[in-house]
């Protein structure tokens, strides 16, 4: 009898802390390739911000991105002439912060092509919208004291 109990609680904690299926079908719809169309800012003025701890917005602005979510990998590349273009890797995870609201966050960790990352970083922020044909991320930093919201706004591409 203990073991069927102790078997039962098992059971519970491993369903209890799988992947939330709505996480699931997340990745099933972020799978493929993406462009960023344009990046906003909740404010008006000119900033001078470094994505990622890449590039500019300017440089952001039209990169195509490719997401493998069966092995939490993807690609982005930057396409404009004027900046340093080419192929950055990384790994990315999706969380569900809340269950009420729905609201999860994407983690995005730069590493090389083999999937390697010397460096201790990495980028949170909030998927605010996902479907079929449109993501947007929004990343909150602090500016002079106060936040400042960045709005990533991409559309899925037809393969």
């Amino acid at each position: 009898m203990k073991k069927i109990l102790l078997l039962t609680v098992v059971a519970a904690l491993a369903f209890a802390c799988g992947t939330p299926k709505t996480v699931q079908e997340s990745r099933k719809v972020i799978k493929g390739n993406w462009m960023l169309d344009n990046i906003t800012y909740n404010q008006s003025g000119t900033f001078n911000v470094k994505l990622l701890d890449d590039t500019s917005k300017e440089c952001f602005e039209g990169t195509t991105w490719r997401f493998i979510p069966n092995n939490n990998t993807g690609v982005y590349t930057v396409n404009n002439s004027d900046c340093p273009t080419g192929d950055r890797y990384f790994i990315f995870a999706i969380q569900e912060i809340n269950q009420t609201t729905g609201l999860y966050d994407f983690l995005l960790k730069p590493t090389d092509s083999k999937g390697k990352s010397e460096e201790k970083l990495g980028f949170r922020m909030r998927l605010s919208q996902l479907n079929e044909n449109s993501m947007q991320w929004e990343q909150t930093v602090t500016l002079e004291g106060k936040p400042f919201k960045i709005k990533m706004n991409f559309s899925k591409l037809t393969e």
